[in-house]
């Protein structure tokens, strides 16, 4: 017979602990958190340098750090994390499946929190023409191996995007001997942090090209060389413009994508721009109880507003959990002009709702503007907007018109 539980995580990464902490704090008790992993911390593991924490607890802590205060706290509370726990069906209903050490587990939620986090796009997902070489990683899979395993996989590297793990990575190969070639982006600016880029790049004289791309891959049965090529304002590689490296290693840091297969078979709403569940500001999906936070919902830029958000989820399900209702999606939130992504995508009305909101490309000497029926109810200017930076914006409940639509935008 299935396991009845008021709340099941799947994922115990920083949003999921978050979550559990906090539920455990409001009384909520009956917990499991399920984790594949062989520990608990999820990506925070590998990330072994510091910068962490300065928001929430006002220290630099190191990834493992990081996510060691919150393990500590949920081993505190007694609350049960089942690591090597693959989670293989979720249910519209808050039926969960798991493969454990143990065997199938069943599991009957009043609440689900989805906290799976994301996974790094591959190869497969470029197309870059070339040999099937060796030599061939993800910023992910290598932070892992030369954190995580003492492996070093390069000794002459390229790196392809310029995300905030790939820029990380970058230092840290430098830092174990490894010469980074070149970083490079087909974007015209970088799409990691500013912070990244400086302490990463500038600061070791690794060199960024900017509208660029990798056009092909030479080697066999390991990578020998790339060619990396300038596009034009097309996107198309332009000519005369080739620059050959020789390397033993190509590193992707191409995006993140959220870990939303779950999400699927529970019939969840997904947001295509960014690709995790279309939540509403309790952040609950349009499954009723079923709930998202982290990096599963959206790409976060700092592990801190990660467990902020965990902790404000967490008030939310622990009321479902008692009462099993939430006030209803009444206004529809959609991203206007110069806005990639908003979160959340509906809102009741009944209060003030923070918008975590990203733009689209940099934004200098505007403004992001909240607009219903027409008329701009809510304004921010800033000196400029980033897409590497996630905004924070709120919303009072007393600035909300009707039940119209609502635009979030870049305005003069």
């Amino acid at each position: 017979m299935p396991e009845k539980k008021d709340a099941v995580i799947i994922g115990a990464g920083s949003a999921g602990l978050a979550v559990a902490v906090a539920l455990r704090e409001r009384g909520v008790e009956n917990i499991i958190i399920l984790e594949r992993e062989d520990e608990p911390g999820g990506i925070l593991r590998q990330c072994i340098h510091d910068g962490f924490g300065l928001i929430r607890f006002n220290e630099r802590l190191s990834g493992p750090e990081y996510a060691d205060r919150f393990v500590r706290k949920a081993e505190d509370y007694g609350i049960e994390i089942q690591t090597r726990a693959s989670v293989i069906n979720l249910s519209p209903d808050k039926r969960v499946t798991a493969l454990t050490r143990s065997g199938f587990r069943e599991y009957d939620a009043k609440a689900v929190i989805l906290a799976m986090g994301c996974r790094e796009r591959t190869r497969g997902a470029l197309g870059i023409p070339g040999t099937r070489a060796a030599g061939i990683y993800t910023a992910g899979v290598v932070q892992a191996f030369v954190n995580l395993r003492n492996l070093m996989p390069a000794k002459n590297a390229v790196i392809l995007g310029s995300g905030d793990v790939g820029l990380i990575v970058a230092r840290r190969l430098t830092l174990e001997g490894c010469k980074v070639l070149a970083v490079v982006e087909k974007l015209p600016y970088p799409s990691g942090l500013p912070r990244n880029v400086e302490q990463c790049l500038r600061d070791f004289d690794i060199p960024l090209y900017l509208k660029h791309t990798v056009t092909e891959i030479k080697g066999d049965p390991r990578i020998s060389s790339v060619t990396v090529s300038a596009l034009d304002d097309n996107e198309n590689p332009a000519p005369g413009s080739s620059i050959e490296f020789f390397c033993d290693t190509l590193i992707l840091s191409v995006g993140l994508i959220p870990e939303n297969e779950l999400s699927k078979l529970a019939g969840i709403e997904l947001d295509p721009r960014v690709g995790g569940p279309v939540v509403d500001e309790f952040y609950q999906t349009n499954r009723a109880g079923i709930f998202a936070a982290g990096n599963v919902l959206y790409i976060h830029d700092l592990v801190d507003t990660v467990s902020a958000e965990g902790e404000k989820l967490a008030i939310a399900a622990a009321e479902y959990i008692k009462t099993g209702t939430l006030p209803g999606r009444a206004i529809r939130v959609q991203p206007g002009e110069g806005v990639a992504s908003v979160v959340p995508g509906w809102i009741s009305g009944r209060g003030d709702v923070d918008f975590s909101i990203r733009v689209s490309g940099p934004v200098q000497g505007k403004q992001l503007v909240i607009k219903q029926n027409g008329q701009v109810i809510k304004a921010e200017r800033r000196r400029k907007f980033s897409p590497p930076e996630i905004i924070g914006l709120t919303l009072r409940g007393r600035e909300i018109i009707n039940n119209e639509s609502i635009q979030v935008m870049i305005d003069v």
